[in-house]
C-alpha cells in the first residue's frame, strides 16, 4: 500500500519517530547497550551491597538471581518497612512499598533513573539502617 501510495497513504508517527531518535543518541552517548548494562549492573550492586551489609534488611532473592532493574528488599517486620517507606517518601523517593501481595520494598532503578538516584538511595537506606 505504501508503494503503491508513494509513501503517502498516511502521515508516518513524527512524534514517535523523534522522540525514538533522541533515546537512541542518548543510548549512544552512555556507550550503546553494552554500556547500559554495565551502568545497570553498577547501579543494581551499589544497592544491593548496602541491604548485604545491614543489619535491618534482607533481600529475597537468592544472589545468582536478582534483579539489576527492580531491587526487593524488606526489613525485620511489617511495621518497620512501613516506617521506611514513609519516611522515604517524605524525604522525595516515591513508589518504594512492595506489591501488595508480597510486601515490603521494590526500588526500580530502570535505565533512565540516574547513578545519583540511586546513590541518594544508597545513602538514605545506611541512615534509616543506623537511626533504627
Amino acid at each position: 500500500t505504501m508503494i503503491d501510495k508513494d509513501s503517502m497513504y498516511n502521515t508516518p508517527p513524527c512524534w514517535c519517530i523523534y522522540m525514538l531518535g533522541l533515546v537512541l543518541e542518548w543510548l549512544d552517548s552512555k556507550g550503546g547497550v553494552e554500556g547500559m548494562e554495565k551502568i545497570k549492573h553498577r547501579k543494581a550492586q551499589m544497592l544491593y551491597d548496602v541491604l548485604d551489609g545491614s543489619k535491618l534488611f534482607t533481600c529475597p532473592a537468592e544472589k545468582g538471581s536478582r534483579s539489576d532493574m527492580n531491587v526487593t528488599f524488606r526489613s525485620v517486620s511489617k511495621e518497620l518497612d512501613a516506617k521506611f517507606v514513609e519516611q522515604a517518601t517524605a524525604a522525595g523517593f516515591t513508589n518504594l512499598k512492595g506489591h501488595r501481595n508480597v510486601g515490603g520494598m521494590r526500588a526500580s532503578i530502570y535505565n533512565a533513573m540516574p547513578m545519583e538516584g540511586v546513590e541518594k538511595l544508597a545513602d538514605f537506606i545506611r541512615k534509616f539502617d543506623q537511626d533504627n
